[in-house]
């Protein structure tokens, strides 16, 4: 990082990074044409990236690349070839979320600085400590974090910390949504995310409505805008502010960081007193877009209707003459930003010395910051007519045209009464400046080692050689249980190996009873953690950890790298598993968390039963029953639309074709998660999971009574356990990604 406090603008087009820097951003970040997490976007092919670098870099701006979409094992393959000429052009870091991606470049590219994408969904500071310990230069938090949770980081942990400062808000935690994925198949974990966050919705208690047919957008934020509250995020430990927008058009950008590079001059200048920001300034990043107004996002505010634009999903959704006159405004706005920062190039300062004589070769030397560079011409001749002034040569040594550069001081040395042809003096001019750029940019490139990466954990398919008999096979069950009132139905089938508990409801203090109970029926007992660990939740834990010590647990399961950092931390030698929302896909990521200790992962939910078996599931285990969840917020609905009673309620979200999709909000920890409206089962599907043969099956419980719970494991336990067949489906169910996967 080659500034102390970087604005980081997006561009989403090589337009929109032209836009960027002559706006005065510090870095860029921008897609390839893979791997990047805005895959609709312009990304710019090999030849315009390589070109985009050296545009950034002559202009003192670094360029970051994104990388950070899961990656399937066959994509992993050609990773390195794709980086390659990015890295000797000069690429500045690599934004990145799938841990098998990270492992694979910090191999590769070991002086490649990586930067822990937001998609990490990084919580606090024994995530970002995990991160910097496997080799991250820098960790993008969570949107969702306050003030004084990034505080701590930057109190905590030696790294750098990137965050959100202006620009749309996610509903969901990043990395964290399946929403686009479960119902038409485009992932946000591939950059294909089709908004169904945008979109109205009913909230629902039973069949009674409960929010107004006004407020419908229940699931999109307002904008983000922070340039009021720049020092608190600065003070925080902040040192890279960035700005949201890939998809937005290059005047957004242009406009967006023109005003935060004012006020964050003005910061650095005269610091925190009389720091205020001008209403017109504000009145036109509200121009540039917002949905129904700003927000100031997570950073001072847990969750609550002002981050939400209930009645509107994006721009220009009003009526009437306002509107029009809104309209106006805003395309006279974006064609002033054009004119002033896309119809030319910021010029940088440079120095020159030229020096011209009879007796001597001519000479121009032309100097860059650090870089500098001469160049010779042939020997002046004495002037038969009018001979050259110092002016004649100002003027045309001076000139500098297209180039990025301006003379911001040129000294001329001028001995005698001389000629010299103009087009030699124009020659000498244009290889100084040529050259001058070439020298610049070679500063910033490197040589890449020929090298094949090898996977270090090759792991092994499922059997794929044919039909599977219908007859007893080995089979390991282990059922998850968010109502610990129905163990005991769980604790009756002797084929369940282990039961994992999750931690949103049980009570700590009979956590002994419920272990002894397990070990008594001859199963292992889990304790699963939560889907969020922020502050509250490491408090929490941190105060039952010596019950959690000596309750006898088998077994953690680990959502998210702040709890497996949390563990490490707190010295808890306990084994660990990991669940599906710590990524998986390709054996590199398979490899990284055995690596960690990770004694048993669980299979990616994205993935179809071609890509598993290429990535082996032999050690992995596979959900095969359950709501799975859609979503993971600081929002809560409940809250939104009624109130905060610090209640656990249970409502539905129905969508515009009638689906009703299951919300739990777990106060324990402030968040709500969001089900699908059906259950996955592979009930029918055993012939393929079998030819997967994954470590072991897992059947996930969260509203289903007893006797459904029943039901349900005793089918599963006859189909797979017993080689017998299920009977006839009782409601509907998906089948999940097994056939399908995502793009």
């Amino acid at each position: 990082m080659r500034h102390q406090t970087e604005l980081l603008a997006p561009a989403g087009s090589l337009e929109s990074l032209r836009a960027a820097v002559n706006a005065g951003a510090d870095a860029v970040y921008i897609g390839g044409s893979r791997f990047g997490a805005r895959a609709y976007a312009e990304n710019p092919d090999e030849k315009g990236l390589c070109e985009g670098i050296r545009f950034a870099h002559l202009h003192g701006c670094d360029l970051y690349l994104t990388i950070n979409t899961l990656l399937k094992d066959r994509e992993l393959e050609s990773l390195e070839t794709y980086l390659k000429p990015y890295y000797e052009s000069g690429l500045d870091g690599v934004i990145v979320q799938d841990l098998g991606v990270f492992s694979y470049l910090k191999e590769c590219f070991p002086d490649l600085p990586l930067h822990a994408s937001t998609q990490m969904t990084v919580l606090g500071a024994d995530g970002a400590a995990f991160l910097k310990e496997q080799g991250a230069a820098r960790v993008v938090t969570a949107r969702e974090l306050s003030l004084e949770e990034i505080r701590k980081i930057h109190e905590t942990v030696d790294v750098e910390i990137e965050s959100f400062i202006h620009g749309a808000l996610c509903y969901c935690y990043s990395g964290q949504c399946l929403f686009s994925s479960m119902l038409g198949g485009r992932s946000g974990n591939r950059g294909r995310c089709a908004q169904p966050c945008r979109l109205p919705y009913q909230w629902k208690d039973g069949k009674r409505v409960l929010n107004s047919p006004k407020e419908s957008y229940l699931l999109s934020p307002k904008d983000m805008c922070t340039i009021e509250i720049l020092p608190e995020i600065l003070e925080a430990g902040v040192c890279s502010l960035k700005i949201e927008g890939r998809m937005k058009r290059p005047e957004y950008t242009a406009g967006v960081v023109r005003i935060y590079r004012k006020y964050l001059d003005w910061y650095l200048e005269h610091g925190k007193e009389g720091y205020r920001v001008d209403k017109q300034d504000y009145g036109e990043l509200q121009a540039l877009y917002n949905r129904g107004g700003f927000s100031r996002g997570y950073y001072q505010i847990h969750n609550g209707r002002e981050l939400m634009s209930l009645s509107r999903s994006g721009h220009f959704e009003a009526k009437g003459s306002s509107a029009v006159r809104e309209k106006q405004e805003y395309e006279a706005l974006l064609e002033r930003l054009h004119k002033e920062y896309l119809e030319k190039d910021r010029k940088e300062k440079i120095q020159g010395i030229f020096r011209i004589s009879e007796e001597f070769p001519m000479e121009l030397v032309v100097k860059y910051k650090d870089t500098e560079v001469c160049v010779v011409g042939g020997t002046a001749q004495k002037a038969q007519k009018r001979p050259l002034t110092e002016e004649d040569l100002r003027k045309q040594i001076g000139k500098t045209g297209d180039t990025p550069f301006e003379f911001e001081s040129l000294d001329i040395f001028l001995e005698g009464e001389l000629f010299c042809p103009v087009g030699e003096l124009n020659r000498i001019r244009r290889e100084a400046l040529e050259k001058l750029e070439e020298a610049y940019a070679e500063k910033s490139r490197r040589k890449k080692e020929e090298q094949l990466h090898n996977p270090e954990y090759p792991l092994q398919s499922g059997n794929q050689s044919g039909k599977i008999k219908k007859e007893a096979v080995p089979c390991i069950l282990r059922v998850q249980l968010e109502n610990p009132e129905v163990l005991p139905e769980a604790l009756f089938f002797p084929e369940v190996k282990s039961i994992y508990l999750t931690s949103e409801k049980i009570d700590f203090t009979k956590i002994g009873e419920y272990v002894q109970a397990c070990h008594e029926a001859g199963k292992e007992c889990v304790l699963v953690l939560p889907y969020v660990f922020r502050l509250e939740a490491k408090e929490f834990f941190s105060a039952h950890m010596e019950l959690l010590k000596n309750a006898g647990l088998d077994a953690v399961m680990v959502k998210n790298v702040d709890e497996l950092g949390f563990i490490r931390a707190c010295g808890w030698d306990i084994p660990i598993t990991a669940d599906h929302s710590l990524y998986s896909w390709n054996r590199e990521a398979c490899g990284f968390w055995k690596k960690q200790n990770i004694i048993r992962d669980t299979l990616p939910l994205e993935l179809n039963g071609r890509e598993l078996a290429e990535r082996g599931c032999g050690q992995s285990e596979m959900i095969v029953y359950g709501y799975l969840p859609l979503m993971t917020t600081a929002g809560c609905l409940h809250k939104t639309v009624e109130k905060c009673d610090r209640r656990s309620v249970r409502r539905t979200l129905t969508d515009r074709y009638q689906k009703e999709f299951p919300v739990a909000n777990y106060c324990r920890f402030c968040y709500n998660v969001i089900y699908n409206c059906e259950p996955l089962s592979l009930l029918y599907s055993s012939e393929e999971v079998e030819r997967l043969s994954p470590e072991s099956l897992r059947l996930c419980f969260t509203t289903e009574n007893r006797e459904e719970m029943r039901r349900i494991l005793a089918d599963y336990i006859q189909v797979y356990c017993r080689g017998g067949f299920a009977g006839k489906p009782e409601g509907g169910y998906t089948k999940g990604h097994l056939k399908r996967g995502v793009q």
